[in-house]
């Protein structure tokens, strides 16, 4: 994944639901162009970090083997303006899960206000898709790593989410920095 539209995960329960936040800052630099002298977070960006945020949780449910890609958006409301200062966040639900898909509902908060509402649909591609790559290996469970999930999550089980047996193509990570 190129660009995170979260910042980081609050909550995290495995196949169930998700918290993300996302920090609106001047130092983004779409805010410059979009629009001039009155800077806001595009909708379709919040839609974007409202879909990493579900289509994270919908990967990790299933050990990261499905291939998952926002199909549908069935619902979107906003109900006011994202702005620089404003603080996002975003909860995801999962209604279901299926072989073909997953379907969740969303919501996004400005402190106690409710921001925005949204329904998606993602698909889990078939099998023709099996062999091609949408990331290199390893990115998803690196992403999940930067976004704090395993320190907040909670697996299938009840107990801490964890992760998944390690996979030779991803790269250590070193959280303390040594060498």
């Amino acid at each position: 994944m190129r660009w995170y539209w979260i910042d980081r995960f609050i909550e995290f329960e495995s196949g169930r639901r998700a918290k993300a936040v996302k920090n609106i800052t001047l130092a983004e630099d779409h805010l410059h162009d979009h629009f001039p002298f009155f800077p806001v977070m595009p909708n379709s960006l919040i839609i974007e970090g409202v879909a990493q945020t579900g289509g994270l949780l919908v990967c990790e449910s299933t050990g990261f083997r499905e291939k998952v890609v926002l199909a549908k958006l069935s619902k979107a409301k906003f109900y006011s303006d994202a702005r620089p200062g404003d603080t996002l966040v975003y909860s995801v639900t999962v209604d279901d899960i299926r072989k073909d898909g997953a379907m969740v509902t969303a919501t996004s908060h400005k402190n106690e206000e409710l921001h925005a509402e949204m329904s998606i649909f993602f698909a889990h591609l078939d099998d023709a898709y099996r062999d091609k790559s949408l990331f290199a290996p390893g990115d998803l469970l690196k992403m999940m790593r930067v976004l704090r999930a395993y320190d907040v999550g909670i697996g299938p089980d009840g107990g801490p989410l964890r992760e998944p047996a390690e996979d030779p193509s991803v790269e250590p990570v070193n959280p303390g920095g040594q060498s």
